[in-house]
C-alpha cells in the first residue's frame, strides 16, 4: 500500500546571523534545525512527533504545509513530489492538508463571528454552498450547537475553541490533518473529549493525522506509530505499542518514564537526565545525545551511531541501546 505522505532525509535551516556578519566573521549563516528525517504516514493512520521543546516537532510541520522551504530532502504527497512546490500549488494543497494549531484561541480572529470562521476556508478556496448551512453542519459535527455560529472567539471555552479548530480543519474534507499540542491547555475531562472527537474523526472520514504532542497519554491513547525527536533528529521509530513496552533508545526510556502515573502509589523509577538539550547551531560530535546519556561510552562522544532496525518497523539510533539488540 503506497503511503499519503512520505518525507526522506529531510533538512531544514534557519539563519543564525545576518549575510554581512558571516561575510566578515566567516561563520556559517545557517544553522541545520532538523537534520536527516524521514517518515511514511499511511491513509487512515496516526503518527506521533514527541520529544522535548525546541526538538523541531512544530519546525516539521510548518514545512510540510509549505511555512517553511525544506534545505533538502524529500517531501511526497499522494506520490507527488511537493518539496519545491510554490505558493500556487500548495493553496491546491491546503486543500488536502489542513492544520490545528497550538493555541485555539490565538488561532481564530477576534473580529468574525464562530459561523465566519469555521466556514473561511470554503469562501478561500471558491466553494459555492449555502455558508449559514455548512457552518451548521461543521459546528454539529464537531459536537457544537448551530447557535455558536454567532458567537465570538472570546466567548468560547478552550475546549469549544478547539472543536471550532476541528471544524475549520475538516471543512474542505482533507485527507491529512497536522495536529500541533491539540490537548494544550485543556483540564483532563476536556482532553478526553477533543481526542475522542479525532478519533471518531478518523475512523469516519479516513484522514491521516500528524500529531505533535509532549503529552505521552496523548501519543498512547490515539497514535499508531511514533517518533521520537532529540536535536532536530529522529532517535526511534515504530508502532507506538512497541516503543512503549520496550524502548531502545536511552532517550526515549527516559522519556517514558517521566510520564505521570495515575496510580500515586505505583511504584516508578524515574530516570533523570542532567543539562539542557544543547543547541542546533553547536551539535555535539558524536552522538549528539551522549552529554546526557546514562548509558554513554567513551565511542559515544566520537562516532555518530547509525541507524538499527530492532524489529519490523521499528528503528533507533544509539551504540548501547535499551533493548539490548
Amino acid at each position: 500500500m503506497s503511503a499519503l505522505l512520505e518525507v526522506e532525509n529531510l533538512c531544514i535551516r534557519y539563519p543564525s546571523m545576518g549575510r554581512l556578519r558571516a561575510t566578515l566573521t566567516g561563520a556559517e549563516r545557517e544553522f541545520d534545525a532538523v537534520t536527516g528525517v524521514s517518515f511514511t504516514l499511511q491513509k487512515g493512520q496516526t503518527l506521533g512527533l514527541v520529544g522535548e521543546s525546541g526538538s523541531g516537532k512544530s519546525t516539521v510541520a510548518r514545512t510540510l504545509i509549505g511555512l517553511k522551504r525544506a534545505h533538502s530532502g524529500t517531501i511526497r504527497f499522494d506520490g507527488r513530489d511537493i518539496t519545491g512546490a510554490g505558493a500556487r500549488e500548495y493553496a491546491r494543497l491546503r486543500r488536502e492538508i489542513a492544520m490545528m494549531w497550538q493555541d485555539p484561541i490565538g488561532s481564530l480572529s477576534p473580529r468574525l463571528t464562530i459561523g465566519s470562521l469555521v466556514t473561511e476556508p470554503l469562501k478561500i478556496h471558491g466553494k459555492s454552498a449555502d455558508m449559514g448551512k455548512e457552518a451548521t453542519r461543521l459546528l454539529e459535527m464537531v459536537g457544537l450547537p448551530a447557535h455558536f455560529a454567532s458567537r465570538f472567539p472570546h466567548q468560547l471555552s478552550g475546549g469549544q475553541a478547539r472543536r471550532v479548530g476541528v471544524a475549520r480543519a475538516l471543512a474542505l474534507d482533507p485527507r491529512l490533518v497536522i495536529a500541533d499540542e491539540p490537548t494544550a491547555g485543556l483540564d483532563m475531562s476536556v482532553q478526553a473529549e477533543v481526542l475522542n472527537l479525532l478519533a471518531e474523526m478518523q475512523d469516519r472520514l479516513g484522514i491521516a493525522i500528524l500529531v505533535i504532542t509532549h503529552n505521552l497519554n496523548v501519543v498512547r491513547h490515539i497514535t499508531d506509530r511514533m517518533a521520537i525527536m532529540y536535536l532536530g533528529r529522529f532517535v526511534e521509530q515504530g508502532p507506538t505499542d512497541q516503543i512503549w513496552q520496550a524502548p531502545c533508545h536511552p532517550y526515549t526510556e527516559a522519556l517514558l518514564s517521566a510520564n505521570p502515573e495515575p496510580d500515586p502509589d505505583a511504584a516508578k523509577a524515574r530516570i533523570t537526565l542532567d543539562g539542557e538539550m544543547p543547541s542546533p547551531r553547536h551539535r555535539p560530535d558524536g552522538c549528539e545525545f551522549h552529554g546526557r546519556c546514562p548509558r554513554a561510552q567513551p565511542m559515544c562522544s566520537d562516532q555518530a551511531p547509525g541507524v538499527t532496525q530492532h524489529a519490523p518497523d521499528h528503528i533507533y539510533t544509539c551504540h548501547f541501546p535499551v533493548c539490548g539488540n
